[in-house]
């Protein structure tokens, strides 16, 4: 398994480039289907404690019918989007959403549909 836990950092003004890359990543049904996953461990891990590993690697990889290399290399490029970073801890990684990016789609979105 080799996910980078280095995180990705998108300018503050994303260019259209910026933009393809996290569409790209998000076209993937599996990535998607990861993503969400991830989002929906980090909203539901808001106030407890660190020792809950539901959004370790290993433990996202549980979740679906694919290897655990498969579903790293998904998160790897789910980081490379910047849609998520993924810190160690010990021996395990962690995954948790960037919600400046999601801030950085939701208003190209909003200015799309305006």
């Amino acid at each position: 398994m080799s996910i980078e836990v280095s995180e990705v950092e998108l300018p503050a003004e994303p260019n259209t480039q910026d933009l393809a890359k996290i569409f790209r990543a998000l076209g993937d049904p599996s990535r998607l289907a990861i993503f969400e996953l991830v989002r929906e461990f980090c909203r539901e891990d808001a106030g407890q404690t660190e020792t809950d590993i539901r959004n370790s690697v290993s433990e996202i990889a549980k979740e679906f019918d694919l290897s655990l290399s498969t579903v790293s290399h998904h998160l790897k490029e789910l980081r490379t989007a910047g849609l998520i970073k993924c810190e160690r801890r010990g021996q395990h990684i962690f995954c948790s959403v960037d919600p400046e990016v999601l801030g950085v789609v939701e208003r190209f979105l909003r200015a799309g549909g305006a």
